[in-house]
């Protein structure tokens, strides 16, 4: 693992576009159905990367189509990419997934994944990730 990025804000918000920025570092959503890689599929072999820090965190065969909203992918790329941490904002009692990185928020995971595979669905925020094929 590459060691711990750290940046001051005013250094994110130069890097990032102003709905990255929200999503990723103040733990924002973007609207269901809306990102640009919710219904993206390749038939070549890719990695989805952190938009933050470049992170490798999702491998492009283990992204499915759950139905909401978001790209969902069943485990992330190695166990240590991404950390977990309870979020009881909104109400809710959801696991929010980092990147392991830099701690861009990327999405929450949950136990309702398909069955025959890890049982889990990390739904993460399109905005938060970008896909290199071929790797």
């Amino acid at each position: 693992m590459h060691s711990k990025i750290q940046k001051s804000d005013a250094e994110w918000q130069e890097k990032l576009t102003p709905e990255q920025y929200r999503v990723t570092r103040e733990k924002g959503t973007e609207p269901p159905f809306s990102g640009k890689y919710h219904g993206h599929v390749s038939d070549e072999h890719g990695i989805y990367h952190c938009v933050c820090c470049n992170a490798p965190l999702f491998e492009n065969e283990h992204k499915y189509d759950a139905g909401c909203g978001w790209p969902s992918f069943d485990r992330p790329f190695t166990p240590n990419c991404v950390t977990e941490q309870p979020d009881t904002s909104h109400g809710m009692h959801r696991i929010e997934v980092n990147c392991a990185r830099c701690d861009a928020h990327l999405g929450h995971v949950f136990p309702d994944g398909p069955p025959e595979t890890t049982g889990l669905r990390y739904c993460i925020n399109s905005v938060a990730i970008t896909f290199h094929a071929g790797e």
